[in-house]
C-alpha cells in the first residue's frame, strides 16, 4: 500500500469517527457546563467535525461535478450558520440585535478576502498563475454587491425606523429581494449559464483527479455524515459561545469579535476545501466555494433573521458602522479589479489578505 493509499484510508476512517465523537461530546458538554475539560473536549470535537465535513463535501463534489459540489457545501453550511445565529439569539435573555449583522458581514469579509486571498496566494506560489471563468466571477460579484448594499448599507439611510435598522415592511422587502436575487443566481449558475461556473480548459482535465468517482451508496453515506458533521459544528459552537464571550470580555475586546469567530467556524469546511482546490490548480472550484459562500450567507441569513424579527418582534440592526462600510466597499472594488481578467497571480492574493488583516485588526481595535 502506497503512502497516498494509507492517507486516503486514514481520512476515510476519521471521516466517520469525528462525527461520532462530536455526537458523544454534545451531551457531555450540556451536562458538564461551559468550562474546564468539557470546553476543551468540545473544541477538539468541533475541529474534527470540520475536517470530516470537508472530506464528505469533496466526496459529494466528485460525484455531482461542477458547479453542484461547491453549491451543496455552501448552502449546507449557510443553513447551519442560520441555525446557529438563531439559536444564540433566542438562547440568551439579553437581546443581541447586531449578532446577525456582524456574522454576515464577517462571513463576506472572510470569504472574499481571507479565503480568496489565501487561494490566490497558494495557487500563485505553486502554479505561478491560474485561470478561471470571468463570466461566473463577474455574475457572482454583481449579485454580492447588490445584496450587501441593500441589506447592510441601506439601513443606515432609511428613516422609517430609528437607528441602523429597517421597519417591518422594509425588513420583509429586504428578505424577499434577497431570496429573489439568490434564486435568480442559482438558475444562472446551474441551468442557463452553467458553463460559466465550470473549470476552464486548462484545469478541466484535473477537475476530478483528486477523488475517484464514488458509488451512489458512498455518496449517500457522505451526504448523511456531512449533515451530522455540520450539526455537530453548530451545536458545539453554540455551547462554546458563552465561554467565548467571557474570554472576549476578559481581554477587553469588542463583542463584535463573536460574529467573526462564529463566521470563521462555519466557513472552515469551505475554506479548507477551497485551499485544497487551489493547490490542485482548480481555482474555479475555489472561487465557486468562496464567493458562493459569501453570497449564500447573506442571501439566506437575512430572510431568516428578518422573519424572526417580524414574527417574534425581535430587535435587529443590519446597518454597518461607517468603518465597516468603507472596508466592505474596498473589498468589492478590489474584487472587481483582481478578478476582472480571468487570470490571477500571487499579488492579487497578497492584496486580499492585506484587506483581511485590516478587517481583523479593526474589529479588535475599532
Amino acid at each position: 500500500m502506497t503512502q497516498f493509499d494509507i492517507k486516503a484510508a486514514l481520512a476515510a476512517r476519521m471521516s466517520w469517527i469525528w462525527p461520532l465523537l462530536g455526537l458523544l461530546a454534545i451531551p457531555l458538554a450540556i451536562k458538564g457546563g461551559a468550562g474546564g475539560w468539557t470546553a476543551t473536549l468540545s473544541a477538539v470535537a468541533l475541529i474534527g467535525a470540520v475536517f470530516a465535513a470537508v472530506h464528505h463535501a469533496e466526496v459529494i463534489a466528485s460525484k455531482t461535478g461542477e458547479p453542484y459540489g461547491p453549491l451543496v457545501l455552501a448552502i449546507a453550511v449557510t443553513i447551519i450558520e442560520v441555525g446557529l445565529i438563531v439559536s444564540i439569539m433566542l438562547g440568551f435573555d439579553t437581546p443581541k440585535p447586531t449578532l446577525a449583522r456582524d456574522t454576515v458581514y464577517s462571513a463576506v469579509m472572510i470569504a472574499c478576502n481571507g479565503i480568496v486571498g489565501a487561494c490566490l496566494l497558494l495557487g500563485g506560489v505553486k502554479h505561478h498563475s491560474q485561470n478561471f471563468r470571468l463570466e461566473g466571477a463577474s455574475a457572482t460579484l454583481a449579485v454580492l454587491a447588490a445584496l450587501t448594499t441593500l441589506t447592510l448599507i441601506v439601513p443606515n439611510v432609511t428613516t422609517s425606523a430609528e437607528g441602523p435598522a429597517f421597519s417591518k415592511s422594509q425588513t420583509a422587502f429586504a428578505a424577499l429581494i434577497s431570496l429573489f436575487l439568490y434564486f435568480s443566481f442559482l438558475f444562472i449558475q446551474t441551468v442557463s449559464h452553467r458553463d460559466s461556473f465550470t473549470p476552464t480548459d486548462d484545469d478541466s482535465a484535473d477537475a476530478h483527479a483528486h477523488l475517484a468517482a464514488p458509488t451512489n451508496g458512498a455518496t449517500a453515506f457522505s451526504a448523511a455524515l456531512l449533515i451530522v458533521s455540520l450539526v455537530c459544528v453548530v451545536l458545539l459552537a453554540k455551547f462554546l459561545t458563552p465561554a467565548l464571550e467571557g474570554g472576549i470580555d476578559r481581554v477587553g475586546a469588542p463583542r463584535g469579535l463573536v460574529g467573526v469567530v462564529i463566521a470563521t467556524i462555519v466557513l472552515l469546511p469551505e475554506g479548507i476545501a477551497a485551499l485544497r482546490a487551489a493547490r490542485a490548480n482548480r481555482l474555479q472550484t475555489s472561487l465557486n466555494l468562496a464567493l458562493g459562500s459569501a453570497l449564500a450567507s447573506i442571501a439566506l441569513t437575512i430572510p431568516a433573521i428578518g422573519a424572526l424579527s417580524i414574527v417574534a418582534d425581535y430587535p435587529i440592526e443590519l446597518g454597518l458602522p461607517i468603518k465597516d462600510v468603507v472596508l466592505l466597499a474596498l473589498t468589492l472594488l478590489i474584487s472587481v479589479v483582481t478578478l476582472g481578467t480571468g487570470r490571477t497571480t500571487l499579488l492579487q492574493g497578497v492584496v486580499h489578505l492585506s484587506i483581511f488583516a485590516s478587517f481583523v485588526f479593526f474589529v479588535i481595535v475599532p
